[in-house]
């Protein structure tokens, strides 16, 4: 069986977004593939996060993750930190990895460039964390977004570097791109995807919004002034977003839901995906009260870091003898 991997950052509540391009994917595929899913939780503190509501965002994010489907008997689920050969790799990695290949990663070179202050040099390296994540556990696939391919790319020349230079150690993984709903965008403004760290929270739909507060950010959501329901994504990227989160989350066609609402207007097709969303939204939520009340989260994260343990520690001492680090006695 292939091997599949990913994890979720979560410095704030998960959101549709993450839903939609994530969670509901690993959920699709543990079924298919040996699934190794993790909580990104080196990742979250590139940037300062108050400590209790970071361990609050971590509790949820596991919570989440069982509510929306994934099963630890199917899937191994753990934190980060609970398994420290990440951390070790991570710094492998990161002598391996040369600095202008960091200089052109996007979330660093977009920071640059709007002039922020005071990043940290975690926030440089963090791809090469990152590629510590996958290389791990020879992953054949890694299911990201089109904005996280560029990280699976650089991982993948890594594990060709070292692979050359040491010898076959780590296997090359596949970027896996859903056709639909890879890249949800904000409700307040189409030409940014929908992100836990928006400032107003208009255009952001989290897993745990009461649905009334959901309901309210799809009706006023930016669209545009053509008054037509139909497929341009160049020219009406608003109303594009609409029908790419009901067709999402409905399992029905994009071009399905054009040709029902095409003569209704743009209303009736928010109330749709309104509809479709609080109906998501309300199953998720019921399921992750129930989670949050049995306190299975403890068991679930132990047996998933010892899972995952017995796979990563064998990959790092691989990894350290082949590149001289370790004195055998």
């Amino acid at each position: 069986m292939k091997r599949m991997l990913s994890g979720i950052k979560p410095t704030g509540q998960l959101t549709l977004g993450n839903y939609i391009g994530a969670l509901r994917n690993f959920v699709n595929y543990q079924d298919d593939y040996e699934m190794i899913v993790f909580i990104a939780n080196l990742h979250c503190i590139t940037e300062y996060q108050e400590p209790a509501e970071l361990r609050k965002n971590l509790t949820d994010a596991v919570a989440l993750y069982l509510a929306c489907g994934l099963d630890p008997d199917k899937a191994t689920i753990f934190l980060q930190t609970d398994v420290h050969a990440h951390a070790e790799l991570g710094y492998i990695m990161a002598c391996n990895t040369y600095l202008g290949e960091l200089n052109r990663m996007t979330q660093f070179k977009d920071k640059m460039a709007k002039g922020e202050k005071n990043m940290t040099a975690g926030l440089f390296t963090y791809p090469c964390l990152m590629a510590a994540d996958i290389l791990l556990y020879d992953a054949d696939y890694v299911p990201v977004g089109e904005d996280q391919k560029q990280h699976v790319e650089l991982t993948r020349d890594l594990a060709q570097r070292f692979n050359n230079r040491y010898g076959e150690t780590f296997n090359v993984p596949e970027p896996l791109i859903a056709k639909v709903g890879a890249r949800i965008m904000s409700l307040s403004d189409p030409s940014k995807k929908m992100s836990k760290s928006e400032e107003t929270n208009k255009g952001c739909i989290y897993l745990l919004d009461d649905l009334k507060v959901a309901r309210k950010k799809i009706m006023p959501a930016v669209t545009d002034s053509v008054g037509k329901v139909q497929l341009d994504k160049q020219n009406q990227p608003g109303l594009y977003n609409l029908i790419e989160i009901a067709s999402s989350l409905s399992g029905r066609t994009m071009e399905d839901i054009v040709s029902e609402f095409a003569d209704q207007g743009y209303g009736k097709l928010k109330a749709y995906t309104a509809d479709v969303v609080c109906d998501t939204l309300a199953s998720i939520q019921e399921r992750y009260t129930q989670i949050i009340e049995s306190r299975q989260i403890e068991s679930v994260l132990k047996e998933g870091a010892e899972k995952a343990s017995a796979i990563a520690d064998r990959k790092i001492e691989e990894v350290k003898k082949v590149i001289g680090l370790e004195i055998k006695y």
